[in-house]
This record gives C-alpha cells, structure tokens and sequence, in this order.
C-alpha cells in the first residue's frame, strides 16, 4: 500500500478545518491534521510539500455537452463578439484560416450587440465565401444562423418546424441541420475536441463531468465514442430520449452503455432563443415559447424509470414547462408513492421559472435541481436579457436558489458548457452574488453544491464524496489562493470565524472583485490528472 502525505496545506475539510496535512493511501483520504503527527503515523510516505497551497474537494460539472465543449475550444469561438460586425469578422477571418470543411461556431448572442439581431444567411454566405457549409449556433443553442450551402443541403429543413425564412432555425429545423453538420465530422475530429474539453476540465479543477447527451444533440454515435474516450476526467452520461416502459428503460440503458435517461430531454428550449414554454406571452415577442413534451409522456417517462431504478430527468427552463413536469411527476407520486420516487433521485436540469409550491413539491419528492448559476450573471438583472424577454417583474422571480435549498431540494451546480464556460469557482460566486436580492446562496452552500451537491445528483450517495474527511476518495485539487475566510455580516465574526479554533473551514474571497483561485494540481481518486 503506497502512501503520500500532503504537508503545508490548508485544508478544506470539515472533521479537520484546521489540518496542515493530509495522508493519502491507494487512492482514498485516510487521515487529516497537524503535520508532525503526520509524519510519525506514516514514516514511510512519499511526502508532497503544498508550500501553503490551498487544498479542497474537486469539482463535478453535472451538465456539460462534452464533444460541442471541445469543438468550441478548437474551432471558431463567437462568445468573444462585440457586435454584429466583429461576430463576421471573426467568422471571415476563420474561413480564411480555415478553407476548406463546414464551419461550426458557437457562442454568438444578439442581445449584447447594438445592432440586437443575428446575422442573416446572406451576411453569412458573404463573411464564409459562397458554397460553404456553415452552422452558427447561438450562445444557448436552442437556434442557429447558417449558410445557404447548409440550407440547400437539407432541402426537408424547409418544411420543418422552427423554419422561417430569414430568421434563426429553431426547434426540429435546428435538429436536422445540426445533425448533418455534426455528421460530417470524423472521428479524429470529435476526440480531438473531446480531449480539448477534458483537459480543460481538468485544468479547472474538475474530476467528472455528467454529459447531456441525446437523440437531437450529438447523437447515439457521440455517446458511445465519447464513453470509450479515455481520459482521467470521469464521465457519466445522461440520454435524453423518451421511454414508456420499464423494459424499454432498461434495454435503453444497456443499449447505449449510458448511466441515465434524463439530462437534456426537452421540455421546453431556451429564454434567448424565445423557445422556452411560458404561460404567457414573452415580453418582446408575440408566442409564448414551445412545448416539445406534454405532461403525459413526462409522466410515463418518470414511471417508467422509476419502475427500472433508473434516475429520470428533464430539460425545463418556463413557468408552463415546469406546470408540465410538477403534474407529471405528481401522477406518479400517486400511483407509486412519494419514496418510490424520491429513491431515484429524479432531476430537472436548469429549473429557472419554478414557484413556492412547485419547489415545495419537488422537494419532497427528492427531485435533485441542476443549475446555472452563470446564466444569472450573464443575462439577468434589470438591463439584461431576462428583462428584455419577460419584463422585470418575472425576471426577477428566475433561479431562486434560496428558497429551493430552503425547501430541501438538492442542488449541484454546472455550466452547461458550452453555453457558459466550464469555470466552476465563478460559478459558485454567481450563486453566491445573485442578481435578485434573496436569491442567493451562502458561500458554503454554493461550494457544497458544485461538489458533494454534484457527486450527489449523479447517484453518489455515500455522504462522503466529494468532501475531505478519512475514508472519502482522494478526489481534490490544489489552488493558488491566498487568504480563505467564512463569509458573515458581521466582520467580528468573520475575523474569528478564520481562527483555525473555530473550527469552520474557511474559502477563498468570492466577491465580485476578489480574483478567484487558480488550480495548480487536480488529482482524482489518488491520479493526478492535472499539474500546471
């Protein structure tokens, strides 16, 4: 049994607050304290001075599209765009770089450039070159600008919904092009940007991550390839594809090689994209969103998985789209039972429109919430998005963290990247500083949910993953962060509460302004997986 102490650490744990080291045996956490003890228990350890680094449980990102992650880091990155104009100089710039293939950019968003539009087919037929394949997705992509070459190759786009001419492709237009555009890809391609995003993983302090995979995204083809894909960031895959039996669950499940049946199943798309499903109208659009899914197929779907053992889930982002999933969720309830449910550990990813009684609901049915926080930095408050979509007064009511953890609902939080960048102590600091008064999480509850919160709505149900105490699995990373404190209203506290004797562990500053930490080494279940 091979042994490596840790010593000059400050460690985030909660049996040792205090600890300056950490015994690491065989991949598994089995001591935490002062270091001089340290060394007379485990004389023969390999010992890895910290030099006073900052040591803390590793991150889970419980919804990441892994392969589209990837193709944004190595392809043409449109999140950087200031305005309608720089987004085609970039892509002019790309085809230049780039002749020959289809074109994949992502990250594109009309509400932050003063022209308020996406660029049209023809502006991009112009930026590309004529006759080339391009496919532009928007930043939450739920719709997509494209060329006419990709147009004219899926000549049934025309009559599908979602299709109108001169605007963005949404809803099943948007699934059959991003389907041919994907498909051209080959497999050297898609590893090349599986790796990409892994390794990016990783270097951020992440040790898995839970892909939200589907018919409609990338496909049966990506699951399976992406699930052989060796690499030292974990990957537990969800498949967002409707099933009405037990047996079709888990014949579903063996099939695929998957871990789950929820992630990204539709419900509802986006807010940005107008395609969200609302109860009433949108504030700056006449329709009121789609409904992909009706409360009957959520309910066979959560029947059915229950009935398996199998976790369930749902993509649902409006108010209406919720009413669906609290109503069919509710039927099984009472034809199974609140713990038949509740073992399952279902989850609603996103769960941004969500009142006091749905919380209270879901809640007691054990139903696990996966969110975004950055999607409240990025488009709420009163000058963005969110507004501009709803109107303030229901925009103020989106992502209500408090009140669903208040309410027991279990909460992990993610990215979704590639919509917002997979950097998790951001993340943790958007849940912390909500834009919505009383929305907000303490910084404990945020960490904890990016972590053991994480570890938990992926099934891990040990009560010690994802945490720093004798017996949990050594999956932590190592930050560059100088002062930790314990964020209180009162700044007597908060000097005590950093006294190594108060025995709480203390974390890096996360005000706005603070810089956040910066990950030097990630290790998972005893590997390292990253070292800078």
């Amino acid at each position: 049994m091979s042994t490596q102490l840790l010593i000059g650490g400050r460690f985030y744990s909660s049996s040792s607050p205090d600890a300056t080291a950490m015994a690491v045996s065989d991949g598994t956490v089995v001591w935490l304290g002062a270091e001089r003890p340290g060394r007379a228990l485990h004389p023969d350890a390999e010992i890895i001075d910290l030099g006073g680094a900052f040591v803390a449980p590793a991150f889970v990102d419980p919804h990441v599209h892994v392969t589209a992650l990837g193709l944004k880091l190595t392809g043409l990155d449109l999140s950087s765009a200031r305005s309608l104009g720089h987004c085609l100089e970039l892509l002019r710039d790309y085809a230049t770089t780039q002749p020959d293939g289809a074109i994949l950019g992502d990250g594109w968003d009309e509400t932050r450039w003063a022209e308020g539009r996406p660029p049209t087919v023809q502006e991009i037929d112009a930026a590309a070159g004529a006759g080339r394949q391009v496919y532009l997705s928007r930043v939450d992509a739920h719709s997509a600008a494209v060329s006419s070459a990709l147009l004219d190759a899926v000549p049934t786009v025309l009559g599908a919904s979602g299709f109108t001419l001169g605007e963005p492709l949404r809803a099943a237009a948007h699934h059959l092009v991003r389907t041919t555009v994907l498909s051209g890809l080959d497999r050297a391609q898609r590893d090349r940007a599986r790796r990409a995003a892994l390794d990016a993983a990783a270097a951020r302090g992440i040790v898995a991550v839970h892909e939200c995979a589907g018919p409609e995204i990338a496909g049966r083809a990506d699951v399976r390839e992406l699930l052989e894909f060796e690499h030292g960031v974990e990957v537990r895959a969800y498949w967002g594809e409707l099933v009405r039996t037990a047996d079709e669950a888990r014949a579903l499940v063996e099939e695929l090689g998957v871990h789950a049946l929820g992630g990204d199943l539709f419900v509802d798309g986006s807010l940005g994209s107008h395609t969200a499903w609302l109860r009433e109208p949108y504030a700056d659009d006449a329709g009121s969103g789609i409904a992909y899914i009706d409360t009957d197929a959520i309910a066979a779907h959560v029947q059915a998985c229950t009935e398996a053992g199998i976790q369930a889930g749902f993509h649902v982002i409006g108010d209406a789209a919720m009413d669906a999933v609290v109503a069919g969720f509710e039927r099984v309830v009472t034809t199974l039972g609140g713990p038949a449910v509740a073992t399952c550990g279902h989850r609603v990813e996103h769960a941004e429109m969500i009142d006091a009684e749905q919380i209270g609901k879901l809640g007691a049915w054990g139903v696990i919430a996966s969110v975004q926080p950055v999607f409240d930095a990025a488009w709420g408050g009163a000058d963005g998005m969110y507004a501009a979509r709803l109107g303030a007064e229901r925009a103020a009511t989106l992502n209500p963290f408090a009140a669903m953890a208040a309410a027991g609902i279990a909460l992990a939080v993610g990215s979704d990247a590639p919509v917002t960048a997979m950097d998790p102590w951001s993340a943790v600091r958007a849940a912390v500083h909500h834009r919505t008064s009383g929305h907000g999480l303490s910084p404990r509850a945020a960490f904890a949910a990016a972590t053991r919160g994480a570890w938990r709505a992926g099934g891990v149900r040990d009560g010690i993953a994802g945490t720093l105490v004798p017996g949990a699995p050594a999956s932590y990373a190592v930050w560059d962060a100088d002062e930790l404190v314990v964020a209180t209203a009162a700044a007597t506290v908060q000097r005590w509460s950093t006294d190594p004797r108060s025995r709480v562990p203390g974390l890096p500053p996360l005000d706005p302004n603070s810089t956040l930490p910066t990950c030097l080494r990630t290790v998972h279940r005893g590997v390292t997986i990253h070292e800078a």
